[in-house]
């Protein structure tokens, strides 16, 4: 049995923080956590948002939180490095074992998606700018139904759009936060560790595997097909 296979984008097979240079390059010494809390309030907001039921394309999400950065490191950009920047988000580059482990998943059978809190549009650049998007069957983007993950409306939309059930569905994410969101719905769903440091949610919500690089991912999933 072949899983459909499910894989975030941003923070799993797309390197957020390839944007670092680009920061650095800009404002200098501040440029770490820049990013850092530049990529947390992107989050923070798309949260915020799916409660209010106020939807905006990602990408409103994540200029908002560089002017909320600017604002809290007191830099003031050019209009055409704000530019810059968010057009940096476009041209991310991709782990180093995201395309070796596509490549063999699809030689496997598997079906893969790309499923992200991104439009389609977006995520379909952003894949095909890093070299990836011709691994994938399909875009899955939450734009569909105006909610962000990690609202179980958007995993139940995957499940509808793919016409596969969840309980044959996996999710793979490098966010603690979507794997909680997956397995909450009754998806499967493989965390993928990126950083040794990172903490998982201490909640009853657990991933159904854990990962310290994708390459693991073919053997794993290997493992569970044996077993059912």
């Amino acid at each position: 049995m072949n899983y459909t296979l499910a894989f975030d984008v941003y923070g799993t097979l797309i390197d957020t923080s390839g944007i670092y240079l680009t920061l650095k390059t800009i404002i200098g010494a501040k440029a770490l956590p820049f990013m850092d809390l530049w990529r947390n309030k992107q989050l923070e907001y798309s949260f915020r948002r799916g409660l209010m039921n106020t939807f905006v394309d990602f990408s409103v999400c994540t200029k908002e939180a560089l002017d909320y950065c600017c604002l809290f490191f007191k830099i003031k950009l050019k209009p055409g490095q704000k530019d810059d920047l968010m057009n940096a988000y476009k041209i991310l580059p991709i782990f180093d074992d995201v395309e070796n482990t596509l490549q063999n998943l699809q030689k496997s059978g598997y079906p893969l998606f790309a499923f992200s809190n991104g439009s389609e549009h977006n995520v379909s650049t952003l894949l095909n700018n890093a070299g990836i998007l011709d691994f994938f069957d399909d875009i899955v983007s939450v734009e569909d139904i105006q909610m962000f993950k990690p609202s179980p409306l958007v995993y139940q939309h995957f499940n509808d759009k793919t016409k596969t059930l969840k309980s044959d569905s996996w999710l793979i994410s490098g966010n603690p936060f979507d794997i909680m969101g997956a397995t909450s719905y009754g998806m499967h769903a493989i965390w993928v560790r990126r950083l040794p440091e990172t903490i998982f949610d201490p909640w009853d919500l657990q991933p159904t595997a854990t990962l310290n690089n994708l390459n693991e991912l073919p053997s794993i999933l290997d493992k569970f097909n044996s077993k059912s």
